[in-house]
């Protein structure tokens, strides 16, 4: 039971070396030759998992994976109480000939069966089957022990039910949550697009004219076309950064690297920053290991700092503003760095800085601190705030190196 229970804990997103733990325990505690742990669907059992003797499965594969309603494994899963049948060959399936039935008796020699239901809120989600090829019926403690592992394989469905749906949950919160930080930087995006629009339209009037001249200024017309191509990606860079923040999709975990990462979001902060009269000062370590996460996720943890950052220094007077990001490697990853010279952090902020819907800013919900640290926290790492001197606030977070293949080599 205890490895059960460990492999639930270890692997709460999935599902299956669950299912094998449960199976390679059934098999050997119980002394059986074929397992199969099934799930209920509308279509009938589908095969999760499945052991089997090798010298049998040399001559059956197994029942399908689909057991179809109307078929003796796929009936098993409306049962709602543990089927002990001492000897299958005498069993009503087999004697009208239900072809799995028949095959795991002809085939794989099979003649003692136990099925025992999974069960949540009385209803059959699934149930475990197990089969020897002797005439020996399970005991009570088998039945017993059986009927523990499924309950600890409910268990683990509905572990990994709730992952699943906080995880949506707090994916439709952090991408809400992009949104609304956009929404403020609306001004400043449409003003960082308007410049090479603009550039756009002077250059394309320029090529022309200089194609109009008699004869015509190739050479200045070739410029004139590189600076349109120039302007056009730098606007389809914008463009495809915004898509990237707020479309909906599911988490990915890639290889990244997190400096390029760094300056696509600088390069969307940029003209709020200059407008709150905030300098942008980015200090990125060189030859940093590669990352595995959601790019999207993590520049939504970098967008969310600077900008709070920018924020918070847009109603100083006199003081200099400025805004410094740095990265540099650790001895198991990388940490990345937002320092300001705004207002700096209370004690009674510091300590709950990151505790949803708390906020010290009137128009804020107080989301946007606590989304970073569950997303730093989904990718391994940790997020931090300390006080910065002479004053200020220094915000850190920590993201473990790719661990695959090649990942420790240098890019």
């Amino acid at each position: 039971m205890s490895e059960v229970l460990r492999a639930i804990a270890s692997s709460p997103h999935d599902l299956q070396p669950v299912f094998e733990t449960i199976l390679d325990s059934a098999t050997r505690l119980c002394r059986v030759e074929s397992a199969a742990l099934r799930l209920s669907e509308e279509g009938g059992a589908r095969r999760v998992a499945q052991r089997l003797a090798p010298d049998a499965a040399a001559r059956w594969t197994g029942p399908p994976t689909l057991a179809p309603r109307g078929t003796f494994l796929g009936d098993l899963a409306t049962r709602k109480t543990a089927l002990h049948i001492p000897d299958i060959a005498q069993h009503e399936s087999y004697l009208r000939g239900d072809p799995t039935v028949v095959a795991g008796v002809d085939l794989a020699g099979l003649r003692t069966q136990l099925s025992v239901p999974l069960l949540k809120d009385d209803h059959v989600i699934g149930y475990i089957g197990l089969a020897r090829r002797r005439r020996q019926p399970f005991t009570d403690r088998e039945i017993a022990l059986v009927t523990d592992f499924a309950r600890q394989a409910t268990i683990a469905l509905d572990i990994t039910r709730r992952e699943r749906e906080l995880r949506k949950v707090q994916s439709e919160l952090a991408r809400a949550n992009r949104v609304a930080i956009l929404g403020q930087l609306a001004a400043s995006i449409a003003h960082e697009l308007r410049q090479p629009l603009t550039s756009l339209a002077a250059n394309g009037d320029a090529g022309l004219n200089w194609l109009a001249m008699q004869p015509p200024n190739l050479g200045q017309a070739k410029r004139s076309f590189e600076a349109i191509v120039a302007d056009s990606r730098r606007a389809n860079s914008i463009v495809n950064g915004l898509m990237g923040l707020t479309k909906k999709k599911a988490p990915r975990k890639e290889c990244l690297d997190i400096n390029h990462a760094i300056m696509e979001v600088a390069a969307l902060i940029q003209s709020e920053a200059l407008k709150n009269g905030v300098s942008i000062d980015t200090r990125l370590a060189p030859r940093l290991p590669p990352l595995r996460g959601d790019r999207v996720q993590l520049q939504q943890v970098i967008l969310n700092l600077t900008v709070n950052a920018i924020q918070a220094m847009s109603s100083l007077s006199g003081s200099k503003r400025e805004l410094e990001i740095s990265t540099e490697r650790t001895e198991n990853g990388v940490r990345v760095a937002c320092r300001d010279t705004g207002p700096g952090l209370t004690p009674e902020s510091l300590d709950r800085l990151f505790e949803p819907f708390y906020t010290t800013r009137p128009d804020g919900v107080g989301l946007g601190l606590s989304i970073c640290r569950s997303i730093v926290q989904a990718h391994g790492g940790r997020l931090w705030a300390t006080a910065a001197e002479p004053n200020g606030a220094l915000f850190q977070f920590t993201i473990p190196a790719d661990q695959g293949p090649g990942a420790d080599q240098e890019p």
